[in-house]
């Protein structure tokens, strides 16, 4: 169940064979089924959690009723609230698993003791936290000045296995437009396409 973990810490920095094994006995293996919750608002989020199998969703949930999506996790991707984890403050938003999930849960005890008996995991950790602040920039701005086609075009370059996974509904909320809107945009570049 850790291939793919060690394959994506891999990819950021080099450690040994003993220090990943060591690493492995601080994480808690968990099953989500489809629609199970492994965050509720107003819980403290206990675990930062490794995507090994499925998608989740980050999402809040405002006043008429409206389930605004902040992201969606892959298989190789981390899921939490940071600021809940590291704070250990009520979380303002949900993760439910939009498909039956595999994940490595680890808790904020053990993530200070990885990165304590481990230094390398404090670069590792701080690339994800780096990369994920550019990205969250990037759709920030990305959500500030582009049109609603723009924002569809990049989200099919970015994340074309997306599309297929999520519902169409999910995906306008993620896009911050209604779902007629992205019928609309996806008929439109159907029939550009077609010709």
């Amino acid at each position: 169940m850790f291939e793919l973990l060690a394959e994506k810490i891999r990819e950021q920095i080099v450690i040994t064979e003993e220090q990943f094994e060591f690493c492995k006995t601080l994480f808690i293996p968990k099953k989500l089924r489809k629609r199970q919750y492994l965050l509720q608002e107003g819980d403290v989020c206990r675990y930062t959690a490794f995507v090994e199998k499925g998608m989740l969703r980050t999402f809040t949930v405002d006043e008429k009723g409206n389930e605004p999506i902040l992201q969606f996790s892959f298989e190789g991707w981390w899921i939490a609230d940071l600021y809940s984890f590291l704070t250990e403050e009520p979380s303002i938003y949900n993760i439910e698993a939009l498909e039956n999930c595999e994940l490595l849960l680890i808790t904020k005890s053990s993530w200070d003791e990885l990165l304590e008996k481990v230094p390398a995991f404090e670069r590792y950790f701080r690339i994800l936290i780096q990369n994920n602040l550019i990205a969250t920039q990037k759709r920030l701005m990305s959500s500030l000045n582009e049109t609603a086609e723009e924002k569809y075009k990049k989200l099919m370059e970015n994340f074309p296995g997306c599309l297929q996974r999520v519902p169409q509904h999910m995906i306008a909320s993620y896009l911050g437009i209604t779902p007629e809107t992205l019928s609309r945009i996806r008929g439109q570049l159907a029939s550009v396409k077609s010709k």
